[in-house]
């Protein structure tokens, strides 16, 4: 996603080829000032009679603001020695030097060294202007040049006038309602309040360097939100951004500058890029930091974020009282602090799922913790061995990964800074920078190339289509795929228009990763469906995204807003808040990792081996699970009376009756007219290639025998087995063969049946 601050002000400093960071940016200034502060006062007061205004000696009014060399020379900047003497002319007013420096004499050194910091500071937003190519960002920076230019010429403080408004905007304040939240959801736990007050400390020392994204990026939002977004950025920029680099303007935190809405529409942005970092620098911060920051942050997150986000939340009120044993509150400065902000913005990860707080002292938790639930840290301990490279096993399961995510490659590139993705669009409203309309052109040539049925005209019109965005997958500063999508934010939805990557960087998973990118914006966005036509070379692409045919938006939401496409099948997908889609896949494995080891420290617990069991031996047919020696010390527990009682008349019971109507079920299933594809296991000699597709064949006559060995001890067993033919023969046939039609016609039947012999459940 494009960021408003990286490259606004990479030469502030004077080194238009080098790109610096922050900290160096405002380390060279800070050095240009020290030495301007050393120059000798007649080299001070030449410098600053350039910001000067004239007055004659004669009394008379002369309205020149600043001395021009008549020669065309501008005031020595090297050497000791000024190079103009007080009788040089100035071209615009033929007034003396003299005369724009008279007022400046006046001055004491103390003064002047303010005053030509003042100077360094204009001649640094006079570049960030001439650079910058976002419009927001240079209209700001365009404004306190002139306003820092009019202070020196006025000899006074800066002060931002307008409707802006002076700090702190909101009460409480960011600050206050974070160390609201801590004082009302850990009050309980002396220790544990104390511990999330240090993540609450570094949650907001991470927010106060934060470098936010411009307004052009919040453009498909809604009008109020965006609008309310390029207030908020105005005075960042204002009066927290931009004084980091020019230290004469006063800097405030803004943590203690805004509050509820600033954090609503940051939270999630922020929370995610502060856990990416953390994951970034694990390897850089002390063990018993990481290992503190890694267990607990997450969560602590995810607690803030529901808070924040929730209707009931007391955080934000003024009168706020703590409960009972209140800690010490988080020392955040509610003063202007002078100091420059030394972080830097990096990009990528949100949050994981969230959890239910275990010790919320004011609610009732709706579901009660287990007794024999797995402690936390226990969970701890067996993370700390999963990222401790030192305790991983090197044999197989290490190295290679049975089951790896399609996306895995392209998040390791992402980190490895080889590709990234930019949200970008035209307009007609602000000026487009070069870059973006350069990867507008090479997205436009990505999707005719990839999808050559699209009339090019098409492609074109939609992807500079102002009402459309492109999230752009770059490597090599070229875009080599990406998705075009149109947000109908009051409807709730996203149509996905284009979605293609360029062919020579397929099967890499940038098409997986792109799509998860995607799902993780629009739900910084507040938009949960999309919805696209897939031609029936997408569709296989669509299904593995999570797509379904089966729209979960109501149809009046989007009747009349998308097109239909001829020949293309239409497809939802749903999307989940509490997910972080980028890194689903990582949590998923991270959780199959951790049940392993579970059970793994349960068998090496459980040291007694029983016997067999050979009742079977003398034709008992099945026995109760709780007579199975050892299962009960393995940790296993039978279910409450009632449903026990339930299930065993229905599924041992029964087990006989059951039988006797699958089998009649069966029968009548290898009867219908429509079941002779079915019949038998198909033959490879006859399709060489299906057992390359169908990994799990099943048939009647394989059916037949399982029922006969007394496999289908449930209904359960039997309906899979059905649905698995049905649905292998649709994966592989194509719909308009016989096969095709048999399978939806033996399927009716067979629920038909299903329904009449009561096995459906309701």
């Amino acid at each position: 996603m494009a960021s408003g601050g990286e490259g606004s002000a990479s030469g502030a400093a004077g080194s238009a080829g080098q790109r610096l960071t922050l900290a160096q940016r405002v380390e060279v200034i800070q050095q240009r000032k020290r030495q301007a502060a050393a120059l000798p006062r007649a080299r001070k007061l030449e410098k600053l009679a350039i910001y000067s205004g004239c007055k004659p000696t004669d009394g008379s009014e002369c309205s020149c603001n600043g001395f021009k060399s008549a020669s065309g020379q501008a005031p020595a900047k090297d050497g000791v020695e000024p190079t103009l003497q007080p009788s040089a002319a100035c071209r615009s007013c033929s007034h003396t030097l003299g005369t724009h420096m008279s007022e400046l004499e006046k001055k004491g050194d103390e003064q002047l060294n303010h005053l030509l910091s003042m100077s360094l500071d204009v001649e640094s937003l006079f570049f960030l202007v001439q650079k910058e190519e976002d419009t927001d960002t240079k209209q700001v920076h365009f404004y306190l040049f002139k306003l820092l230019r009019k202070s020196i010429l006025q000899m006074t403080e800066p002060v931002i006038e307008g409707p802006l408004g002076r700090p702190p905007f909101e009460t409480p304040t960011i600050a206050k309602a974070v160390s609201n939240f801590v004082l009302a959801k850990f009050s309980s736990n002396p220790k544990e309040q104390q511990l999330n007050f240090d993540l609450a400390k570094a949650f907001l020392h991470y927010l106060n360097h934060w470098r936010w994204e411009t307004p052009s990026v919040h453009v498909g939002a809604q009008l109020k939100e965006s609008t309310l977004y390029k207030v908020h950025f105005t005075r960042w920029m204002c009066y927290c951004h931009v004084p980091t680099i020019c230290t004469s303007m006063v800097h405030w935190d803004p943590a203690a500058v805004f509050g509820r809405s600033v954090l609503r529409l940051l939270l999630r942005t922020v929370s995610a890029r502060l856990l990416q970092k953390i994951d970034l620098d694990r390897e850089k911060m002390a063990k018993d930091k990481r290992l503190l920051i890694l267990a607990h942050m997450p969560r602590f997150l995810s607690l803030l974020e529901e808070e924040v986000y929730g209707n009931s939340t007391t955080i934000f009120d003024v009168d706020f009282k703590p409960p009972t044993q209140p800690q010490k509150p988080i020392e955040v400065k509610s003063e202007p602090s002078p100091g420059p902000a030394a972080a830097e913005d990096t990009a990528g990860r949100r949050r994981p799922e969230k959890r239910a707080a275990a010790d919320e002292p004011d609610r009732v938790a709706k579901r009660p913790r287990p007794e024999d639930d797995v402690s936390e840290e226990q969970v701890q301990q067996i993370l700390e061995a999963i990222e401790d490279p030192s305790r991983r096993s090197v044999g197989q399961e290490s190295l290679f990964l049975e089951n790896a995510a399609r996306d895995e490659a392209a998040k390791a590139e992402e980190r490895a800074g080889h590709i990234s993705f930019h949200v970008v669009g035209n307009s007609l409203s602000q000026k487009v920078s070069k870059t973006t309309m350069l990867w507008l052109v090479g997205l436009q040539n990505v999707f005719s190339h990839q999808l050559p049925r699209m009339p090019k005209e098409y492609i074109t019109r939609l992807v500079f289509d102002p009402k459309h965005r492109t999230l752009a997958l770059v490597k090599n500063n070229r875009p080599i795929g990406g998705i075009c999508f149109r947000l109908f934010p009051s409807q709730g939805f996203t149509e996905i228009v284009f979605c293609a990557v360029t062919s020579n960087e397929q099967v890499k998973g940038y098409g997986t990763h792109l799509m998860n990118h995607l799902k993780d914006y629009h739900i910084r966005h507040g938009v949960h469906h999309f919805l696209t036509f897939a031609d029936e070379f997408a569709v296989g692409y669509f299904k593995k995204q999570g797509f379904s045919k089966e729209i979960k938006l109501s149809r009046k939401k989007y009747l009349g807003y998308i097109k239909d496409y001829e020949g293309a099948t239409l497809m939802g997908c749903e999307l989940s808040p509490r997910i972080i889609y980028r890194e689903f896949s990582s949590v998923i494995r991270k959780q199959k990792e951790i049940i392993k080891r579970l059970i793994e420290a349960r068998q090496a617990s459980i040291r007694k081996v029983h016997p067999g069991l050979s009742c079977f031996k003398e034709g008992v047919q099945g026995i109760p699970i709780d007579c199975i020696p050892g299962i009960r010390e393995a940790g296993w527990k039978s279910p409450d009376k009632s449903s026990r009682v339930t299930r065993h008349s229905d599924e041992l019971g029964n087990a006989e009756l059951l039988q006797g109507t699958l089998r009649t079920l069966l029968q009548n299933m290898r009867q219908h007219s429509a079941a002779w594809p079915f019949l038998s296991p198909v033959d490879p000699n006859d399709v060489p290639d299906y057992y390359e597709f169908i990994k799990y064949p099943m048939d009647l006559e394989t059916m037949s025998k399982r029922l006969k060995n007394k496999y289908y001890c449930h209904k359960r067993l039997f309906i899979a087995d059905a649905t698995r033919i049905f649905t292998n023969c649709r994966m592989y046939n194509d719909p308009d063969t016989e096969y095709y039609r048999c399978s939806t016609v033996l399927e009716k039947y067979f629920q038909s049946r299903l329904k009449d012999a009561g096995l459906l459940d309701k």
